[in-house]
This record gives C-alpha cells, structure tokens and sequence, in this order.
C-alpha cells in the first residue's frame, strides 16, 4: 500500500538513504536546521511532482470515464481492450495508473475472452447444416454510437486528423486527451444550421468495418456478420447503411442524401438479387427506417409511391427499436447526467468534472440533435401523470409517473413534479434558442387518436418518427420482427435537486437519495438496461395491432429475451439481454439467419414480460 502511495504521490525517486545523508552536523542547532531544510525540500518536492502526477491522473481518468460516459446509449457496463491503449502514445499513461489497476484489468478481459469467445460461426454452421441458406439480401442498419465518425476537412485544425476517426477508435480517445478543445469543435455541429460548422467535415464511416467493431476489442456487428456469412453473405449480398447519427433526420437527407442512397442501395439489390430485401435495424436506427418508410413513399421526397416498400422489403428485423424513445436521454440534455455519471465514485465524478463538466456534456449533446429524436414520445398517454403509470408494480413504493422529481424544491421555477409532458416543457423553457429550433423543427412526440390524424400526419416530416402519430406502410405481405432483452433494470424516473451556484445549470440529479427502490436520485425499471419496456414492446404488442397505426395488416411478430448475464463475462455472453451486447446472443443471431434465409414463419411469439398487461394500461384506444 506504501509503495502504491509513493507512486502515486510522486516520491518514489527520493531514496531515504539520501535524505539521511544530508543530516551530519556536529551541532544540535544545526541538525535541528538541516531537518528542517530537509523536510520542507522533501514536501516542495513531493508537491511538486505530486500535484503533476495527480493531475495528470486526473487527466487521463477524467478523459476515459468522460468517452465512455458520452457513451450513454450504449449503456457501457463492459471492459473495452486495453491493449488498444497503446495506441494512445502517452508516456505518462503507465506511470499514473497504477501496474495492479493494469493487471486486473487484463485478467478480467481474459475471463470474458474465456467466457464469451464461442465459436462465433457455431450458430451458422449449425444452421447451415439445416438446409439454411442465404435467400434475401441482407441491409443492416445500426444503432446510435455504432457507426464510426471519420474526419474528411482539409482546414489547418484538421489536416491532422485526416481520415482519422474522431468517433469510435482508439483516435478519438487520443484526440480528447491531448486536445479536448479541437476534439469538442470537430464532434459538435453547428448550432445555428445543424450541419457541419465552418471549416470541418466529419462523415460517417461506410462498409462493414463502420459498425463492426467501435474500438479494439469492442464489438458491435461483428458477430451477426461472422454467422451471416456461414450461410452465403459476403458483400454481394449484404450491406450496412450507416449514417451520422448526429444529425437530425431530415439533415441526414440534406447533407449527406442519406435515404436517396438508401433507397437506390435496397432497389439494387433486390434488382441483383431478384429477392425482396430483409432490413435489420438496432436501436436509434429503429427509427431511422421507419422515417424512412414515409419518405421513400412520399411525393416530393422520396417518390416512391405506396407500394415501394410492399415491392422492395420483405421483412424488418427491429432489434431493440426504442420506438418510443429512450429515456436516459432527458437527463442527458437537461443537465448532462444519466446513470452512469449518477452513480460513479465520488473520485471518478471529480474527474470527469475536471475534464468535462455537466455544461461541457450537456452543451455537447444538445448539440448533436439526431440523439434527441429519442426524447421519449406518447407524453402522459404512455408515460403516465403524477400519480400513476402503466407499467407501475404492485409493491413498488414510488410511482414512474411524475418523471422528473423536485423533492425539496422551494422555486417557483421547479416543479415538485415533472410528468414526461411537462419534463419536456421544462426542457424546451430552459434551453437555448437554438436547441428548441432544432428539435422541434425536427420531431414531434405526441399521440394521434384518429386515422384521420393518422393520414394527415403523413404530409408532415416531423411526424416520421413517432409512430404514435403516423403509421407503418401500406405493405399487406411486409413482415416486422421485434427482437429485444428484457430483465435488466433501466432509467425511468429522476430526482433532482436545485444547485444554488452560479452556473448556466441550475439543477442536478439528487445523487444523495437512495431509499427505498431510489438508487442516487434514479428510479430504475423494466427494460433492456437502455430502453425501457413499453419503448421497446408496446407498439409490438399492441399499437401495430390497432388499425389507424397498421392499416394494411402487416404482421408483427415479438420475441422477448431475458437477461441471462455470464457472471464470468463482462459483456454478458451469449444469454445477455443487455441494449448492446444483445448483438452477439446465440439466439438472437440464429433468427436473424432465419429471416434472412426465407424461414421467418417458422418463428413463434415469445413473450415473457408483462408488457401485453403494461400495453392494455396505456391510455391510447383503438378507433376503430
């Protein structure tokens, strides 16, 4: 422990052989002086490079927990590679993070290794040896976070990170630690615009290698691929669609033609293929295709027509589709927070705060608007009001219906009680101009009761996104598989308190209440560890079942997987229900084969939550 100390505090340099060797004076005066001489020297210098060892220390940690905190929606739990932190060329790296913290971390990732490092092709080549094999062609598209964001500017600031991923890669952790400020211009766009500021230019990396992987050692996409292809994909037959999920929807149209390509890729390949297309979306990207199925078809948009879907897609594999939002989300634009900053050490909270404060997360997410087109939708119909919400437990002791709670609060300006509606309220009347234009010029995140609302959203783009507003194509034979984890406890209602300070944020999570079922100021519930339940299941299990919402029948099949973690693996292993790590489930990937290969029907209905009694609870009624 001694040694840890003096590494850490800088000391270790000064044997004590030395100091006693400054201590032979004859007279007693004299040694009394020198001891004294030598011990201030001593503190000046274990100060010295103490404070330069602390902060650096802080330095990095600040930066690492501050990565993987902005990785928000992809709720890390997980132990990423560390051997990729080579890449980072900081001397300083090994020196303050001490060799034990080192070695533990590298034992715990050859337990996942051990734990997780299945045959990855077992599930294919299982299959393969059924008789399955590749029919449809095959279009993945991923969720937020997943795709990599490379840098294509030319300006002086960026020359040096050209075609260096300022997003998802070891790049992007380098360029945060040494030059955070660069690094916050480059990943931010223009507030005004929503498009790239002056001077920079970052795209979404394309091709299987965008999505695969988000650093070494971290995988996203890279399973399902191995198995799709031990039944016939490669890619002639299979294909990403990535995106810069930064960018509000329509800007993903404006500045990249993201749904044109998008559109040619699918009419491609069914005319190489001859086959109707199957799509495979993962969280956010849910709701990217589902934008997208109103736009393809919409005169002055996409042009297709009511039957391009019905003639081109086959089937829709929704995996994690947070349908209605998610709602980790509100927190992060309100104040920057969410669970993972909420119930961090108080060590860990100092660092990040040091090296990205709550105003620095909260501006920087704010100003990325293709992250709030996962506010929550449904308002009070959904969410519930202050007394009460659908999916409330019998022995719960604090309700989910107020969403954002003011315990103590005495202002006028803060609510004890904030329902999703009125949360949402609250955001927009405490938020800059710029972000309120951007995201309700964007989205909208109410309920339409009638099909005549219904038809009459569709000649509105904002309304493409909610699919309590508009409804799905007009493709009888299409075909939607929700596959999605459930089990693993996620964010659905917030206590916060007022902050007396001088700051831009006048509140913050209550991170010292935890009583009863409050955990730091968080209310947790059922869900994938990311989306809750009824974001996740309800427009499975019964809003596509309403005919204003489905009006051509098209059939909606649901498969719930529980969150069975390995308690050897960080990541879960092959039973993990959890938001991410659910792309690599055994049994997750043999449907997608499935599908894909033409055998969908043979798949039954799995549902093991309480998501068809939470559905019935929702105050939205069929009008028909």
């Amino acid at each position: 422990m001694s040694s840890l100390r003096r590494r850490i505090l800088g000391d270790n340099n000064i044997p004590s052989s030395d100091v006693s060797r400054e201590v032979t004076p004859d007279r007693e005066d004299d040694v009394r002086a020198k001891l004294r001489q030598v011990r201030q020297d001593l503190r000046e210098h274990k100060r010295a490079k103490g404070t330069k060892r602390r902060n650096t220390f802080i330095f990095v940690l600040g930066g690492l927990v501050g990565v993987f905190v902005a990785l928000f929606f992809a709720h890390q739990n997980d132990v990423i590679n560390f051997e990729g932190l080579a890449e980072l060329n900081l001397d300083s790296l090994i020196d303050v993070i001490p060799a034990s913290i080192m070695k533990d971390a590298r034992d715990i990732q050859q337990h996942e290794r051990d734990a997780v490092n299945y045959d990855a092709f077992a599930i294919g080549l299982h299959l393969s040896n059924q008789g399955i094999k590749a029919k449809h062609p095959v279009i993945m598209i991923p969720g937020v976070i997943s795709t990599g964001l490379e840098s294509w500017g030319t300006d002086e600031r960026s020359r040096q990170y050209f075609r260096k991923r300022l997003w998802g890669s070891w790049s992007m952790m380098r360029a945060l630690v040494m030059d955070k400020t660069s690094w916050k211009q480059h990943i931010m766009l223009d507030k005004n615009t929503g498009l790239d500021p002056p001077g920079i230019k970052l795209r979404a990396a394309q091709g299987f290698d965008a999505a695969d992987f988000f650093v070494t050692g971290y995988w996203i996409w890279s399973k399902i691929l191995e198995n799709l292809a031990t039944i016939g994909y490669d890619p002639t037959n299979a294909f990403t669609a990535a995106y810069d999920w930064r960018l509000s929807y329509m800007n993903l149209e404006t500045r990249d033609n993201y749904f044109t390509r998008l559109k040619s890729h699918i009419e491609l390949a069914k005319q190489i293929s001859g086959k109707k297309a199957v799509l495979v979306s993962h969280s956010m990207g849910s709701q990217v295709l589902f934008y997208f199925f109103h736009w393809v078809q919409a005169k002055g948009y996409g042009n297709g027509g009511d039957s391009w879907v019905e003639d081109h897609v086959d089937s829709w594999i929704n995996i994690s589709g947070c349908m209605l939002g998610s709602l980790k989300g509100m927190p992060a634009v309100v104040s920057g927070e969410m669970k993972d900053t909420a119930q961090l050490n108080a060590f860990a909270v100092y660092g990040l705060e040091k090296f990205l404060s709550r105003e620095e997360r909260t501006e920087i997410f704010r100003a990325m608007p293709g992250i709030s087109s996962m506010l929550p939708k449904g308002g009070n119909a959904v969410w519930g009001n202050e007394t009460w919400a659908p999916d409330d437990t019998e022995h719960q002791k604090v309700t989910f219906g107020p969403f954002i709670n003011f315990k103590e609060s005495n202002s006028s300006t803060s609510p004890r009680n904030l329902t999703v509606e009125a949360s949402l309220e609250y955001l927009f009347s405490n938020s800059e101009e710029w972000y309120q234009k951007a995201v309700l010029d964007a989205y909208s995140h109410g309920v339409a009761h009638t099909r005549k609302e219904v038809e009459a959203n569709e000649r509105d783009p904002r309304k493409w996104v909610n699919p309590l507003e508009t409804a799905l194509p007009n493709a009888p034979n299409l075909k939607i598989y929700c596959f999605y984890g459930i089990g693993k406890p996620t964010e659905r209602t917030y206590f916060y308190r007022e902050e007396h300070l001088a700051a831009k944020l006048n509140v913050t999570i209550d991170t010292s209440l935890t009583i009863g079922n409050i955990d730091h100021g968080i209310v947790m519930g059922e869900g994938d560890g990311t989306v809750p339940l009824l974001s996740n299941g309800y427009m499975c299990a019964k809003g596509w079942k309403m005919k204003r919402y489905n009006p051509a029948g098209v059939k909606v099949k649901m498969y719930e997987m529980p969150h069975e973690p390995d308690r050897f693996s960080p990541r879960g292993g092959p039973n993990t229900g959890d938001h991410v790590d659910i792309l690599g489930r055994a049994s997750l990937n043999e449907l997608i084969l499935r599908v894909a290969a033409g055998h969908g029907d043979e798949i039954e209905d799995t549902i093991l939550s309480n998501i068809l009694e939470y559905s019935d609870r929702v105050k939205i009624y069929d009008d028909e």
